[in-house]
């Protein structure tokens, strides 16, 4: 008999295949081995997994109850949702690490930037912190565009301060765009198709630009001549990436035009959606949303909308299909096919 024969591969007791360190949510391939012998059994003794702490760890197995020197399975849809939802604390973790790297090496990326400046090269992607350098940055790279500009532009509150001061930045280097030629696209919310500023905009611009609507669009994007693009690093837009890769925008780039294809016009010739036996587009929309669970305050979060505008349009569904209930609207609507077709 050969040496690896004498000393299978997961063999617990095998002193050369010991139990190497790993994190304890991700069970190595020997625990889940002696789970599901666990499972078949109805538990296993102690001694039989004293070598493979990850059995407890992460949660598959449990003392049993009337005798202390065997150890019960976990049932494996409890066992696979805990370790769901330890992953996803992990992952919200890790985010805000990045966050938190993020803002800290900010002014740092702008010291160690010079160097690469020197040098005659761009980073492929560079942190830009706050507002006042994100529309320096920005501006920069539409001084020498000659081609198009792609915007996506989520519901931002264009009735503050904020957003107005923000929309008469961005007229001077736009309208510089379009009378060097080139032209602009940009995606908005449906919530926003009546806002007077954003009508107000393409009023004053001269030249080739378009806008467009969905219901849900992705967070904030710039597109310069497909060679240089934005995009939040940041819940509150104080900090941004500058992308200068050329796949990366590439990427971006053709995400807005499958976005803008499947769009409901806006500017220059506004299209409206027609009704549905009723329904509107937007209560459509709602009505999918419904039907995956979601709370009315997720709904108005996706769409755009305040939670009472939300609630109004739930109402004027629930009135038209003639439900009495929640649980029976979503009932109403997977009976009545409004879901099935297109406008």
């Amino acid at each position: 008999m050969t040496a690896a024969a004498a000393h299978p591969a997961n063999d617990p007791y095998d002193p050369h295949n010991p139990h190497h360190p790993h994190d304890p949510q991700d069970p190595c391939p020997r625990a889940i081995e002696l789970y599901e012998r666990a499972l078949r059994e109805g538990g296993i003794g102690r001694r039989e997994v004293s070598s493979l702490p990850c059995l407890i760890e992460s949660g598959l197995l449990e003392p049993a109850r009337q005798d202390p020197a065997r150890l019960a399975p976990v049932p494996p849809a409890l066992a696979l949702h805990r370790l769901l939802r330890a992953a996803g604390e992990r992952v919200l973790e890790q985010r805000q690490h990045s966050a938190r790297l993020a803002e800290a090496f900010a002014p740092l990326t702008r010291i160690g930037g010079r160097s690469v400046a020197e040098a005659g090269r761009s980073p492929a992607i560079r942190v830009v912190s706050g507002t006042g350098r994100i529309n320096e940055a920005i501006t920069g790279a539409m001084a020498g565009a000659v081609s198009e500009l792609l915007c996506v532009q989520p519901n931002l509150h264009y009735s503050d301060s904020r957003g107005a001061a923000a929309q008469a930045v961005a007229m001077d280097r736009d309208q510089a765009l379009l009378d060097r030629g080139g032209r602009i696209r940009t995606l908005y919310q449906h919530t926003q198709r009546q806002m007077p500023l954003v009508l107000a905009r393409y009023e004053r611009l001269r030249g080739d630009a378009e806008a467009r609507s969905l219901d849900e669009v992705t967070d904030r994007l710039i597109v310069v001549d497909r060679d240089v693009a934005f995009v939040p690093a940041g819940a509150d837009g104080a900090v941004a990436l500058e992308i200068r890769h050329p796949a990366l925008v590439e990427f971006l780039a053709a995400t807005f035009d499958r976005l803008w294809w499947q769009a409901t016009p806006l500017y220059p010739q506004a299209v409206h959606r027609p009704s549905l036996n009723g329904v509107t587009p937007r209560q459509r929309t709602i009505a999918g949303l419904l039907v995956e669970g979601h709370t009315d305050a997720v709904i108005a979060d996706r769409l755009g909308m305040n939670i009472r505008t939300a609630r109004v349009h739930i109402a004027k569904l629930a009135a038209t299909l003639g439900s009495g209930s929640r649980a029976q609207l979503g009932y109403l609507i997977g009976r009545s096919g409004i879901l099935d077709r297109e406008a």
